[in-house]
């Protein structure tokens, strides 16, 4: 088999059969299981971000009305902010991909990416085409119609300019195409997308938040068997955007979801409608044209009476009486599926053929309905199991025991026909009775990988705004296709025999399974690893060009090898520089760490330098490592790096500061303010009363301190003190909440959506030429707004008070002039400054010319308050 098949098999995993889970068990997930059995329909919502899905909606449909549902983010989040945390692109990126599958495992529904980077705010369509080709969106969006096919699609946004974000207009214009350009075999023949035929959508909505449209939903309807609303399951399911602070209370009571018809293949766009589905066929009925064999033919047509057989003796008090029942559902609709002789998916070498487009919504249909069965009938028959190993990173090429363990807690004895490792053993086949009350268990050997477990989107570098695969054209990675909800990294396929019924499971990922004393358990999906894993501790850091530089040089050492090993670290130095050893050794003993450390002085010109760590075993070469992800709200992630520091050298110069740093959001900054050279401390703002401030010169506080910080907006009146007293105040921008009285020390105010300059190579007019800020202690220029990234400013006041003095003016493209990149005030005898320039993106980027510009904000005095005698540009009163 070519190793494209091979990826393509392991990426398709678990949806050969269904997957069990602890939460998928008990008399709720049965009667769920149950009621959803016979349900044949799909619905996909297209929105361009996580956080942009109506989850009410969600969570009704796929949770109150079983129907398979799944949203398309277009991209995963990549360039917002982030409130837990201080990941920012794609490391951003990887806890919203996280958050959103979090959401998904909680209202029911399916997840789906295309292959667009957030490149951050956008306030056009026009703007946002010039980051994302609109073809390769559409086809990736056309691939995944094309291998979802939903009969319904329901687009989050407009398309308009009144959805109010590039990407948000963007992704609602995109909805509209694909459903035309899913069924368009000319424009999108099957070799373009990886062979997945044309698919026919049947119908168009637009979403109507909080109701009305063509159609309303009572979202907040109340679940008996669940105990809550499908609306407080969806606050809950929306509350896992942590990164995002969308965390609400669920509240029970009547709530509304709607949308609009604009569009349907099989019914008049203008007529009333009493459901989502009017005019299609949700019934087995819709499939009778489909050439089938007569055994396959005889099982559809036996499904429903099948159905209203479980139906009929459905007892939560007693699940045993249904476990013959549901044994005969899963025969049928596993004799139905035998008759579909067909791919699909993607068409990889010696598979079979594609299928046609009513064949493959059959094949969908019963495969939903099949592993619905099958996970009622094993709720049913008291049957659990667990798929475990013993520790959870794994080096590349090793092997390590995999424990399976089948536990029969119905009132039958059960099988084990065979079990297998996903895609590597061959299944076991000596058959195994298990008693009621009683275990079986199987160790298995899994062999890992040649090369650690990477985030699909992450192995190749991105193209532009693009994530890449590698792959030739026409190739579609089936990791996009398949679904991001069904991708594991490891999994154990096992058959059972339930009442004579042989009964296909998978179970994964395999977990490393471990009790903490304060939280309890713990399941961690094991992770293929390198052996020997090498990182510094930043990727991007600064330094002052010709001046002595004396750094310690940490590197961080981890071995997932099984036994000890001796490790070589060096160091290669750019010019200029040089280590006080070349070659570090450390004993690593079995997954053991060690941090080495490397004293690295001399000088630095002016420019971009490298400083790069290799770990070396016996003849093997090691440089690359990972920084680990972990929140308990989500499953633990890492980003892979090579063990290189990017040193940014800038001509930069200061006198006698004396800072003091209140962390915000997202907030990277004080770290490299501390490798310019500046005496930085971080301030606790609960603390602030406490603290002598009249000790520093200069207090800065990150990006939205105030929303991260109640306390700091609690003890502003002592930052107003510590200004008045002659001390300086630089605040990075916040939001809305900068508007309240008292906030900062004379008022803004922010339009909605807020001003904001998004194209970071936005020429930067100065209004106040002899301002000490461009001068001291460091002379700007032009070339110090070159080369910044992603954005020049955000949430820039709209109007403020004539107190303030203006010192750039900037603008996007048609777009009027604002003045309020940076205001700089007097207050008693000290100086106040707001500025809403991207800094928190610029530093941690390495960026030099805006290292010099904040140095100079940080050391202004009240110079910086005076008034030119005629400004270049207006001051807004």
């Amino acid at each position: 088999m070519s190793k494209r098949a091979v990826i393509f098999l392991c990426s398709i995993l678990s949806v050969v059969a269904p997957r069990l889970s602890a939460q998928g068990r008990g008399a709720a997930a049965l009667g769920e299981a149950i009621e959803g059995l016979g349900t044949t329909t799909r619905v996909l919502m297209i929105g361009a971000h996580p956080d942009d899905e109506d989850t009410q909606l969600i969570s009704w449909l796929a949770t109150g009305r079983h129907v398979e549902t799944a949203y398309l983010s277009l991209t995963r989040g990549d360039g917002g902010q982030n409130l837990i945390g201080n990941e920012l692109g794609e490391q951003l990126g990887m806890i919203r991909t996280e958050e959103l599958l979090a959401a998904r495992r909680l209202d029911g529904g399916r997840q789906y990416f295309s292959r667009a980077f957030d490149f951050g705010f956008s306030k056009t369509l026009d703007e946002t085409l010039q980051h994302w080709p609109k073809d390769s969106i559409l086809e990736d969006a056309v691939a995944i119609v094309r291998a979802f096919r939903p009969q319904v699609i329901i687009a989050v946004f407009t398309g308009t300019p009144a959805d109010g974000h590039g990407h948000h207009q963007y992704s609602g214009v995109i909805a509209r195409e694909v459903f035309d350009a899913a069924a368009d075999s000319v424009r999108f023949p099957a070799s373009r997308v990886g062979g997945l035929k044309p698919w026919t959508p049947l119908k168009f909505y637009r979403l109507v938040r909080g109701g009305g449209g063509t159609l309303s939903f009572n979202v907040g309807e109340y679940d008996p068997l669940l105990g809550e609303t499908y609306s407080q399951i969806a606050t809950v399911s929306r509350s896992q955007h942590r990164s995002q602070g969308q965390g609400a209370l669920p509240q029970p009571g009547p709530r509304y979801s709607g949308v609009r018809l604009e569009v349907s293949r099989v019914s008049d766009v203008k007529a009333p409608e009493k459901g989502l589905f009017d005019g299609i066929d949700t019934s087995w009925a819709r499939f009778k044209s489909v050439s089938l064999a007569d055994s396959a033919r005889s099982a559809i047509d036996s499904l429903v009476p099948a159905q209203m057989a479980v139906v009929r003796l459905a007892n939560p008090m007693d699940p045993s009486k249904l476990v013959a029942p549901l044994a005969s559902y899963v025969r049928l609709a596993t004799r139905a599926a035998s008759g579909v002789r067909c791919s699909t998916l993607e068409v990889a070498p010696n598979d079979p053929p594609a299928c046609s487009s009513a064949m493959a919504d059959l094949a969908l249909a019963l495969r939903t309905t099949r592993d619905r069965a099958t996970t009622a009938l094993l709720t049913a028959s008291g049957i659990h199991i667990e798929a475990t190993a013993p520790r959870e990173l794994i080096a590349e090429r090793d092997s390590v025991p995999i424990t399976i363990a089948v536990y029969n807690e119905g009132r039958a004895p059960i099988a084990l026909e065979r079990v297998s490792i996903t895609t590597q053993t061959a299944a076991e086949t000596a058959a195994r009775s298990i008693q009621p009350d009683s275990v079986a268990r199987q160790t298995l050997m899994y062999h890992a990988a040649a090369s650690p477990m990477v985030a699909w989107w992450l192995t190749r570098p991105r193209r532009g705004d693009m994530f890449v695969e590698p792959a030739p054209p026409g190739y579609v990675a089936p990791q996009m296709v398949v679904g991001e909800d069904r991708l594991e990294n490891s999994g154990i396929d096992a058959v059972l025999k339930v009442t004579d019924v042989e009964v296909p499971v998978h179970i994964g990922p395999v977990v490393y399974r471990f009790a903490d004393p304060a939280r309890g358990e713990v399941r961690r999906p094991i992770a293929v690893v390198p052996e020997i894993t090498v990182l510094l501790r930043h990727d991007v850091e600064y330094a002052r060009a010709n001046v002595p530089f004396d750094r310690t040089v940490v590197v961080a050492v981890h071995s997932a090898a099984t036994a000890p090993r001796d490790v070589d670290v060096s160091l290669a130095l750019p010019a200029g520089l040089r280590a006080d050893s070349s070659v570090r050794r450390v004993t690593l003993k079995p997954s053991g760490d060690a941090s080495l450390y490397f004293r690295v002085q001399g000088k630095l010109a002016a420019g971009r330098h490298q400083i790069k760590a290799t770990a070396t075993v016996g003849e093997e070469a090691f440089d690359l490592g990972f920084v680990p992800i972990e929140y308990e709200h989500i499953r633990p992630q890492r980003y892979y790096r090579q063990s290189v520091t990017r040193l940014e050298a800038v001509n930069a110069t200061f006198a006698n500061l004396r800072i003091g740093y209140i962390r915000g959001v997202g907030d990277n900054v004080m770290p490299m303010l501390e490798e310019l050279g500046l005496p930085v401390t971080e301030l606790d703002p609960a603390t602030l009363p406490q603290i002598n401030l009249s000790t520093y010169t200069t207090i800065v506080l990150g990006t939205r301190a105030y929303e991260a910080s109640p306390a700091l907006v609690a003890d502003n009146p002592v930052l107003m003190r510590f200004v008045r007293n002659g001390g300086t105040v630089v605040t990075q921008y916040g939001q809305y909440e900068y508007t309240r009285p008292g906030i900062l020390p004379y008022p803004i105010t922010l339009s909605r959506p807020a001003d904001r300059v998004t194209d970071e190579h936005a020429p930067v007019r100065v209004i106040d030429p002899s301002s000490p800020l461009l001068s001291t202690p460091n002379r700007i220029g032009e070339s110090d707004f070159a080369n910044w990234v992603q954005e020049r400013s955000s949430y820039m006041p709209h109007t403020f008070d004539k107190q303030y003095h203006a010192l750039f003016s900037l603008n996007d493209p048609n777009e009027p002039p604002n003045d309020a990149a940076v205001l700089v005030a007097p207050i008693g005898k000290g100086t106040y400054i707001y500025t809403t320039f991207a800094f928190f993106r610029q530093l941690p980027a390495g960026n030099p010319g805006a290292a010099r510009l904040f140095i100079n904000l940080l050391s202004a005095d009240q110079r910086a308050t005076s008034r030119p005698a005629a400004a270049s540009g207006p001051i807004r009163p």
